[in-house]
């Protein structure tokens, strides 16, 4: 199968299960999936992350170590669906203690923008929570911004924060 056509169109659940049964262990395969996240076209892009995000907990392992190349690619990343992707398969890594301090920074501006996608909101919440969890002078700085910040009428950003504060005061992880 052609990845690159696969993804050029829409895609569904059974398209996805069928990737994920193509590519099984086979590390070669997941390589030419992952070259299509990280190439120029965001819409192949998005579908080819968002298919990443359904990888087994131990497949999801082998994006461990291209983590910072993740992070570099959202960084950068355009495409709101595939910023919000891209943040859901960071948001299943192990973090970096100290975290790259230019992730944290992205994540406490979007949390904010009143632009942002709700969707990118809430992962951008929760990584910061992740990110400053181990540093207190950091989790000291992220709680104030969670709660000075406002939640609008989007429930979901609602329950990300609740959700958040309540981790923090029994200092355990989401």
């Amino acid at each position: 199968m052609n990845f690159k056509d696969k993804l050029s169109q829409r895609i569904g659940m059974a398209d996805i299960n069928e990737i994920l049964c193509l590519i099984g262990d086979n590390d070669d395969r997941k390589r030419e999936l992952y070259d299509l996240v990280m190439g120029d076209d965001e819409a192949i892009g998005y579908q080819a992350a968002w298919v990443f995000t359904h990888f087994s907990d131990e497949n999801s392992e082998w994006l461990y170590d291209k983590q910072d190349e993740l992070i570099d690619e959202l960084l950068g990343c355009k495409h709101g669906g595939r910023r919000r992707v891209i943040l859901n398969l960071l948001y299943r890594q192990p973090q970096a203690n100290p975290p790259r301090v230019d992730l944290l920074d992205f994540c406490l501006e979007r949390m904010m923008s009143c632009q942002e996608l709700p969707g990118v909101k809430s992962l951008c919440m929760k990584l910061a929570y992740e990110l400053c969890r181990p540093i207190p002078e950091l989790m000291q700085e992220f709680k104030m911004a969670l709660e000075i910040m406002e939640v609008d009428a989007v429930p979901s950003m609602r329950c990300v924060r609740r959700r958040i504060l309540k981790a923090i005061m029994k200092g355990k992880s989401l």
